[in-house]
């Protein structure tokens, strides 16, 4: 478990070390690139506000992955059922990627107001396509011969979809979910940066204004550790959903 995180933390800290001796050494102004020991320094006094703003922004990415896994997973099913849907919605699933967020961030702004409900549809734009497209490669990519196992037993379509093909789709679930969950930061953050009253995209607007960078970089690290937190939760859960997978990476000795 060590040696698994013993040169990306180390990595971490020889860039923390260049970082902090370069903002000495040239003596960059605190108000363009603060030290690292100014932004831990930020962290510590700042903490009860980083915490207040956290909690807002973890709530819009919660809430938003819940809107995305809620539509996004029976949107794919049906689409695989029924390739007609497939071929009407598959386009759409596609352009939604299309467009930049921050194009639309107004819109959704102005038509969900400043409160929570914006950001909420905004994290769930940046997570849908990524829950939808990986649900339905997974469904996809169902062995066939278990498939017509199934079949010849007289198992009716969604007994077929239940116990096959669901439990086939998983790992691609999980793997969607993953990167779903970790970057719904954005449309979170964007949300905020657009309109809100709280939050950490909120409260990195408002400290920037005040020249006040390190709190801007403190902000930084709180949205890093909650997408990898969130991502470390997922992954939990994939263990916990597949453990027959999970002891099969255990036993492999590569």
């Amino acid at each position: 478990m060590f040696s698994k995180f013993a040169v990306p933390v180390a990595i971490l800290f020889a860039v923390l070390g260049i970082w902090e001796g370069a903002v000495h050494l040239f003596e960059i102004p605190r108000y363009i690139l603060p030290a690292p020991s100014k932004i831990v320094v930020t962290l510590f006094v700042e903490h009860s506000q980083l915490l207040r703003h956290t909690l807002v922004t973890l709530e819009e990415m919660l809430l938003g992955f819940a809107l995305a896994v809620g539509i996004g997973i029976p949107l794919a099913v049906l689409m695989f059922e029924f390739p007609v849907l497939e071929k009407a919605f598959y386009p759409y699933v596609i352009g939604s990627q299309t467009v930049p967020v921050f194009a639309i961030a107004p819109l959704l702004v102005l038509w969900f107001g400043f409160g929570i409900a914006s950001k909420v549809v905004m994290a769930a734009l940046i997570v849908f396509f990524a829950i939808v497209l990986n649900t339905l490669d997974g469904l996809k990519s169902t062995d066939p011969d278990t498939v017509n196992l199934f079949r010849i037993l007289r198992a009716t379509r969604w007994q077929i979809l239940w116990k096959v093909r669901i439990p086939s789709a998983l790992p691609f679930i999980f793997s969607g979910a993953k990167i779903g969950i970790s970057i719904s930061t954005i449309g979170a953050v964007i949300g905020e940066w657009v309109g809100a009253k709280a939050g950490l995209g909120f409260l990195m607007l408002y400290a920037n204004g005040r020249l006040e960078i390190s709190l801007v970089f403190a902000a930084i690290f709180c949205l890093t550790l909650l997408g990898l937190g969130l991502f470390g939760l997922m992954t939990l859960l994939e263990r916990y959903a597949m453990p027959w997978r999970h002891q099969h990476n255990t036993l492999d000795t590569r």
